[in-house]
């Protein structure tokens, strides 16, 4: 017997739709969004991890109740979302969220948001030549980010300058990290390519690998196991479970003084979690774990190398990862650059050394036995006449 299928009746009203994922917190919803979803966040200043890891949902639309820029500093977010053909609009206000269900079929057409025929909330749209725009006028506004940058970097020196200075309070791992290349992977923007171009390095010089977050996932979906697992006590970006348990060593960042319970559902899984005190990001935690234990040199996958990439950071992580550069100074390789100084690749000129030097060593070999000897003498008077009727005629020609 066939059972009849209910299909969806197309939508007949022009605009997105979908149906809507809500929460105030854009890291809770992240987990729980699927293809074709519109997520409804209040998320000021969207970074491009963030931005990224909506693309990677899938959703069709994002609808912010704050600005996606404010004005405070030109962050990458609502660009990349509006490259990859997400439909953006932001300043929908905080009533939306008192307005709007979460799982309710909307509709978003020209910034207005409705659910069913109901207006839900009045937007705006934000178009690639308006993010433009707005950029254009953010990046007017560094100075003022730069000068409270400044003041963050000195409070951050002075609550972590036995860390950074000494390496005190980074806990002991049981990976053996001395002399050896370290990987530290970073769920970021372009960590695909990065892991990538640094395969031939992975597979030639065996490094430590540390998975931040969920970087680890990103590691192991790549085919790597990971070494060791930096992950913040109270986040949701941890990784799954199962890539926690495989790992030889799980750090949890906590706040000094933090109670036992901070690292409790670690424990529940059968982990014995590392606790790692500071105030500094978990990738920043990870770099300085690597340099504490004398790594020979540290690869960043996904890390933030440029001055718009650095200033796109989450505000209060600026000064943790701008010290931590300078602390690790030139053993912080960026994997992007890697493939440029290492691909791996065999030269011929190494196949010819390798050639010579293997007949060199045979001819010693044979020479030594009396077959050799005999082959020797052989070929000596030969050797003895070609020479002097070479030095006969260089004689003759000469004046």
């Amino acid at each position: 017997m066939k059972f009849a299928v209910r299909s969806r009746p197309a939508p007949s009203l022009p605009g997105v739709h979908g149906p809507a994922r809500v929460h105030r917190r854009t890291a809770s919803l992240l987990g729980c969004l699927h293809e074709g979803d519109v997520a409804v966040v209040d998320h000021v200043d969207m970074d491009r991890d963030t931005a990224q890891a909506l693309v990677d949902a899938g959703v069709a639309a994002v609808v912010n109740a704050s600005p996606m820029i404010s004005g405070r500093y030109p962050n990458l977010g609502p660009e990349l979302l509006v490259q990859a053909g997400v439909l953006v609009v932001d300043s929908a206000g905080p009533e939306i969220f008192d307005r709007l269900k979460d799982g309710a079929e909307v509709r978003i057409d020209e910034g207005v948001v409705y659910a069913g025929d109901t207006l839900v909330a009045p937007a705006r749209e934000l178009t690639a030549d308006g993010v433009r725009a707005e950029m254009g006028r953010a990046r007017s506004g560094l100075a003022a980010q730069l000068e409270s940058f400044t003041h963050n970097s000195t409070e951050f020196l002075r609550r972590e300058q036995d860390l950074l200075l000494h390496g005190h309070g980074v806990p002991r791992t049981a990976t053996d990290i001395a002399g050896r290349p370290v990987v530290v992977a970073v769920r970021s923007h372009g960590w695909e390519d990065e892991l990538r171009g640094i395969k031939p390095f992975v597979r030639e010089q065996r490094p430590v690998l540390i998975g931040v977050d969920r970087g680890a996932d990103a590691l192991a979906s790549a085919g790597h196991r990971p070494d060791i697992v930096v992950v913040t006590g109270a986040s949701d970006d941890q990784p799954s479970a199962a890539v926690l348990r495989k790992a030889k060593d799980v750090v949890v960042l906590v706040e000094r003084g933090a109670p036992r319970s901070t690292t409790e559902h670690l424990e529940r899984m059968g982990i014995r979690p590392l606790r790692f005190e500071t105030t500094a990001t978990t990738e920043d935690a990870a770099l300085l774990l690597a340099s504490a234990h004398d790594a020979s040199l540290i690869v960043g996958v996904g890390m933030h190398a440029t001055l718009d990439d650095f200033l796109d950071r989450q505000r209060g992580g600026l000064a943790s990862t701008f010290l931590t550069r300078l602390k690790l100074g030139p053993d912080l390789v960026d994997a992007a650059a890697l493939p440029r100084l290492y691909d791996g690749a065999v030269r011929p000129r190494h196949l010819l050394g390798a050639v010579v030097a293997g007949v060199l060593a045979v001819g010693a070999a044979i020479s030594v036995t009396p077959v050799g000897q005999q082959w020797v003498d052989d070929v000596s008077p030969t050797v003895s006449s070609t020479t002097s009727d070479l030095i006969d005629n260089v004689r003759g020609i000469l004046p």
